[in-house]
């Protein structure tokens, strides 16, 4: 059977619809009301239906209407024909696309991704949102100890719909446990973090601890959002999602190497980044900066 071809550099009507929408969407009460204001579980679940057909026609025509309003780019994607809409939202990128820094004392940024808020975590506070606080307690879960990040530092880092969605380790080091924790499905775009309260503890989410070979104890906490069908994990070979049924907590033992593939979202969402004290924001990190996976995140203090 004959796959969809990668759709062709966008014709003028096209930008003028990207446009448009780009207007659209800088009405922050109705962006809100469009991508929060509905059934979100249940539009996250048919989401995840929807891009699992396998049809070659189908994923053409959706693809060709994905970039009439976004800036979609599959130049790097090692293969440029796509069964279905996972396969190209989950699409692996050609070989050295995503070359990681590989300098011991640097944590490279495990996805690409927009900096959104960044920060000290002090008396177990970090902030999604200027004037928006959530507590690490409550993201962690219950059963996690957060106490550890402490005057440590927190980086949100966000994954749009059409970016690479693969996610890879940070580091050399062992993960050691997953939790996971169901929750709401709210989008995770700005506007909505200045108005939903302790939006990514309501989320979906996954509780990633890792050691490092330094002894260092990070986490990452991808936070699944509105469309976001899944989350996969590779070293435990689980696909979380809103219908997860399986166990909480994940207790494993599974060494990585920086740069390894981690695993994937299905659309597109959040991951937070959490490290203990003895790290600085690597240069040119900040809120709105853009970053690729393998790039240099945070520095560990000289």
């Amino acid at each position: 059977m004959k796959t969809q071809e990668a759709a062709r550099p966008l014709d003028a009507g096209a930008k003028d619809a990207r446009g448009w929408l780009a207007r659209l969407g800088a009405q922050e009460d109705l962006n809100f009301l469009l991508t929060n204001r509905i059934p979100r579980i249940a539009a996250t679940r048919l989401m995840g239906r929807i891009a699992n057909i396998e049809s070659p026609a189908f994923t053409h025509v959706a693809l060709k209407l994905w970039q009439l309003f976004t800036p979609l780019d599959l130049s790097e994607a090692k293969k440029q024909r796509f069964t279905s809409i996972k396969d190209c939202f989950t699409r692996e990128l050609k070989d050295g696309a995503r070359p990681f820094d590989m300098r011991t004392d640097v944590f490279a940024s495990p996805c690409d991704a927009i900096v959104g808020a960044t920060g000290v975590v002090e008396r177990g506070q970090v902030y999604q949102a200027k004037g928006f606080p959530y507590s690490t307690a409550e993201l962690f879960g219950t059963t996690q100890d957060a106490s550890v990040f402490e005057g440590g530092r927190f980086i949100t880092l966000r994954l749009t719909s059409v970016m690479y969605h693969r996610f890879h380790a940070p580091a050399d080091g062992t993960v050691e446990h997953v939790t996971y924790l169901s929750g709401d499905t709210w989008n995770v775009n700005p506007v909505a973090l200045k108005r939903v309260e302790r939006l990514f503890c309501r989320n979906e989410r996954a509780v990633v601890r890792m050691r490092l070979t330094g002894g260092q104890p990070i986490a990452l906490v991808p936070v699944a959002a509105v469309l976001v069908a899944s989350i996969r994990l590779h070293w435990l070979n689980v696909l979380l999602h809103v219908g997860h049924k399986g166990a909480k907590e994940m207790p494993c033992s599974a060494p990585h190497v920086k740069g390894q593939e981690m695993g994937w979202f299905e659309h597109g969402s959040t991951i937070i980044v959490f490290v203990p004290k003895g790290f600085e924001l690597a240069e040119g990190i900040a809120a709105g900066a853009r970053i690729r996976a393998g790039q240099a995140l945070l520095k560990i203090s000289s």
